[in-house]
């Protein structure tokens, strides 16, 4: 088994790995071992009570987290005409049609969201393989496919924590909620936009407890165990 580091096993030690913290204790321990030399992502893994291989019982979705994710995100816009004029004037980073497209075929995706109008949709598809591998592919089920009214809107929501969230094949959603140098009460408010955005998801295949499981951790540190009746009861504030 490969070694921990030794930051990584003092952290480890003031864990109690068989404990379910409340949410709020579980972020203090998360931010005290986040002790790297840069600014650690704070990420929320949360199992689900699904089987992932039934198509009725997919989870995904888009969480909008009210204290941002604590980086500059860079928007690409697929669109011309008005939505070109739009999407430019709403300040996204690129925008464009066919340009992008070759670019993107070339290999470039130095962009993390990227959005689209619908008219455009059908001659994108062939960046399937390049954005697809990258979580980067806009699609109606993930709203990054908009009307180009609609884009001034888009564009400020992926600026401020847009997060869009998918079940993975061992039935576990991943996401970031934040920076490890937040307050606590802004990764608390992060946590909460996104625990009740995966709850509203919710197949209606599905029945019993929703969320089995619930951790949270730094990029460099060890996973914190909350417990699942209070994650489920965060509610996000207004």
């Amino acid at each position: 088994m490969p070694k921990h580091s030794r930051r990584y096993d003092q952290a480890a030690d003031s864990i109690e790995h068989l404990t379910f913290y409340e949410p709020d204790a579980a972020i203090s321990l998360v931010k005290d071992s986040a002790t790297a030399k840069f600014d650690e992502t704070v990420e929320l893994h949360i199992r689900l009570n699904v089987d992932p291989r039934q198509a009725d019982q997919q989870v995904r979705g888009v969480a909008l987290l009210p204290h941002g994710l604590g980086k500059a995100v860079r928007v690409l816009v697929f669109a011309q005409g008005e939505g070109e004029r739009l999407a430019t004037e709403a300040g996204a980073d690129y925008v464009g049609s066919d340009d992008l497209m070759e670019r993107i075929e070339g290999g470039w995706t130095d962009f993390d969201v990227a959005l689209a109008t619908p008219v455009i949709m059908g001659r994108i598809g062939r960046l399937g393989r390049v954005l697809g591998r990258r979580g980067l592919m806009p699609s109606p089920r993930g709203n990054t496919v908009v009307q180009p009214q609609d884009l001034p809107r888009a564009i400020e929501e992926a600026r401020k924590g847009r997060v869009e969230f998918r079940l993975d094949r061992t039935g576990i959603i991943h996401s970031p909620i934040g920076k490890a140098s937040f307050e606590p009460e802004n990764l608390m408010g992060n946590m909460a936009a996104l625990v009740s955005a995966i709850t509203q998801a919710r197949p209606e295949a599905v029945r019993g407890q929703f969320i089995r499981s619930v951790s949270v951790s730094s990029s460099m540190g060890p996973g914190v165990r909350i417990d699942p009746i209070s994650a489920s009861a965060l509610q996000p504030v207004d």
